[in-house]
């Protein structure tokens, strides 16, 4: 960490630092406490696309927040953001995008690995995004591009864990219209038999029922940078760098908006930050 001074930051985000803008549309058909990602979301950054194979997002990618790399020693912070919700009671978070894959149907209850196995061993991200060496650090989502059908049905998930071993996760009612947006947390559904392991990658899903139209999902791996409460609706929440935690933004990183919320939608998302580079 080479920004090791208050002032030396305070230098940085006044004369060197990368500007975000941060205007997002409202995602509908949300329930309270739900997940959902803003990668789809329409607005600035411009809508993500639907991936299909494997890959590893970058800045570069549509969606993507744009930022400014360094060379070492030099390094990047997020230090300062300004959020306007739309919704009071919902909570924001800034992730990385480490990882994605999509192109999976909701209609079907064969063994489904279109675009799959999505292994971070394989893809090799930077060291940097990943943070520890045992994928502890990053969390693991079912996400949801175009909406299901309605009938009930659950997904038994193979996973890759960080010692190289396979075992099943189990989904329970992935049907009932998973809506365009959703993320479902897979950490969470790590057995107890499997506990102290941490997922690595995805190698196949099961649908139990057909929910009775195809829509589209995939697996994406994100490493969480910060996150903030959003107490009132229509009001600017600022929060300067001790409250973000200063997380580090290493070359690269696919910086996304995640919505929990606190509605039936995520609502409208506007505001601004700076990355301070030093």
């Amino acid at each position: 960490m080479t920004i090791t001074t208050e002032n030396a930051l305070l230098n940085a985000l006044a004369n060197n630092s990368s500007r975000l803008v941060i205007d997002k549309a409202s995602l509908a058909n949300a329930v309270a406490g739900q997940i959902f990602s803003l990668w789809r979301a329409t607005g600035q950054p411009a809508q993500g696309a639907i991936p299909t194979t494997s890959a590893v997002p970058t800045k570069a990618t549509t969606g993507a927040f744009g930022f400014d790399n360094q060379t070492a020693p030099a390094t990047s912070y997020l230090a300062w953001l300004s959020l306007t919700p739309g919704n009071s009671a919902a909570g924001i978070e800034v992730h990385d995008r480490i990882a994605h894959m999509g192109g999976l149907v909701l209609n079907v209850t064969t063994s489904q690995t279109t675009n799959l196995p999505c292994d971070l061993n394989t893809l090799a991200p930077p060291a940097a995004r990943l943070g520890a060496s045992n994928y502890s650090d990053v969390q693991w989502f079912l996400e949801v591009y175009t909406d299901g059908g309605a009938t009930a049905s659950n997904a038994t998930i193979n996973v890759k864990y960080d010692d190289g071993t396979d075992g099943n996760l189990t989904v329970q009612a992935v049907g009932g219209t998973l809506r365009a947006g959703r993320m479902i947390p897979l950490t969470p559904l790590i057995p107890v038999a499997q506990q102290g392991k941490y997922i690595r990658g995805i190698n196949s899903v099961i649908l139990s029922a057909s929910t009775g139209t195809a829509g589209n999902f995939g697996f994406t791996a994100t490493r969480q940078r910060t996150g903030q409460g959003m107490q009132l609706a229509n009001m600017a929440h600022t929060f300067n760098w001790a409250q973000l935690g200063l997380p580090e933004v290493p070359n690269d990183s696919c910086l996304m908006m995640v919505v929990t919320c606190g509605t039936t939608s995520t609502g409208t998302l506007r505001g601004q930050g700076k990355i301070a580079h030093g």
